[in-house]
């Protein structure tokens, strides 16, 4: 359990308590579970070093979605939309419930 907090100046009081609780015992990648075996094939892998040449580029910002900027589009829904839209994206193995929310107005947008 890690806390994490600042104390105000002068005083012994905290101004503010943060408490996590983190629990490693099972490694995900993506919701799947990650065996320890793996988890150390990667860590050698990257104690031995990479080949800076090898590696993809740096990129800015997040990736795109489309041809050109996106534009975001705030949308409120409701609790049930969102349970229903999380359990279609996990079905159909979506990463994100972004790329499901694309996904369906895509859909959509494509019937005439």
């Amino acid at each position: 359990m890690f806390v994490i907090g600042w104390v105000i100046p002068d005083t012994i009081e905290w101004a503010h308590c943060f408490v996590y609780d983190i629990d490693v015992s099972e490694h995900l990648l993506h919701g799947k579970p990650v065996s320890d075996e793996q988890v150390q094939a990667w860590a050698d892998e990257a104690e031995a070093g990479y080949d800076l040449a090898d590696l993809p580029a740096p990129r800015r910002g997040r990736p795109p979605v489309g041809e050109g900027p996106g534009t975001v589009v705030p949308v409120r829904l409701d609790q049930e939309t969102i349970a229903a839209l999380t359990r279609r994206a996990n079905k159909e193995g979506l990463a994100t419930r972004s790329d499901a929310i694309r996904a369906a107005v895509r859909e959509w947008a494509h019937r005439a």
